[in-house]
């Protein structure tokens, strides 16, 4: 008796290591590609007439603030580092609001419940400069940082930027870096995750396309688009940085889209989003 009680208990741990390693280890080699969304909060409130709406002219105003985390053979891409730094966040775990922010769930917890920490992410790369895709930046520092030199010349310019916080990635300034000169990147090397260079919110936006198996080809926008409605009335944003090259940028990523059949994500979409799984689900 004494001995089948003792192989049950070993039975017991091979069985929930077993399970452990199904539930937690990062995607073997002999997977396919994955991508986590995380929710980083919503942005709410924001008067249409920043982006030159009006508030009848939009189905829903309200934003959404989300990364990416995807995960290759090859390595691991974070895309996007959430709108506010985890450490502003309250340790009880309530909600956090700064001006239209609105957040009540950390990036990092999000990233351990599927088994990542900032030590698994080799590459990081965000859409833009703009404060609400980098709050917690500089906790990927050791990570090589993809980036259009456009936007790092500006983000370690000193000068004000409108919506730009630089305290949210001045680690950055000294992390390994692979400097694009508006171009593209396929991060892998095999073509399944490429970096298009989307200038015009800022000067160096970029997207990212990702060939997911099941799935299909994914487009996530970034701030190419704030809006649906954006696509097909061609206005832009107060505050764009340059809206002649926002146009440019559009007409190509409109012209991938036809080429690939991908589909494309909005970055702060609520209604694309509330249909979409997040972590801990996955698409592949």
């Amino acid at each position: 008796m004494q001995h089948q009680r003792r192989l049950a208990r070993i039975l017991a741990k091979v069985l929930f290591f077993a399970t452990s390693l199904l539930v937690f280890n990062p995607v073997s080699a002999q997977s396919g590609i994955r991508l986590y969304i995380f929710d980083n909060g919503e942005i709410n409130g924001l008067d249409p007439a920043l982006f030159n709406f009006s508030a009848d002219e939009v189905t829903e105003t309200d934003f959404v603030a989300t990364s990416y985390l995807i995960v290759h053979p090859k390595g691991t891409l974070l895309w996007e580092a959430g709108a506010i730094p985890d450490t502003a966040l309250p340790s009880d775990g309530g909600v956090y609001t700064e001006g239209p922010i609105v957040v009540d769930t950390p990036l990092l917890s999000q990233m351990q419940a599927v088994g990542y920490g900032p030590q698994d992410i080799d590459y990081f790369a965000m859409s833009h400069l703009h404060s609400d895709h980098n709050g917690n930046a500089n906790v990927f520092a050791s990570s090589q940082w993809i980036v259009q030199k456009a936007d790092r010349d500006m983000m370690f310019s000193g000068a004000e930027v409108r919506v730009m916080v630089p305290a949210h990635f001045t680690a950055l300034e000294q992390a390994p870096t692979l400097l694009l000169d508006n171009e593209d990147h396929d991060v892998f090397g095999d073509g399944s995750v490429r970096i298009i260079s989307a200038p015009g919110h800022t000067p160096g936006h970029q997207v990212l396309l990702v060939q997911l198996d099941d799935f299909g080809s994914l487009l996530l926008a970034g701030d190419l688009y704030h809006f649906p409605e954006e696509i097909t009335t061609e206005r832009f944003p107060t505050f764009e940085f340059d809206t002649e090259m926002s146009g440019h940028s559009r007409e190509k990523i409109q012209a991938l889209l036809k080429e690939t059949g991908a589909t494309m994500w909005i970055g702060h979409d609520k209604a694309t989003h509330a249909r979409l799984k997040f972590a801990p689900e996955y698409y592949e």
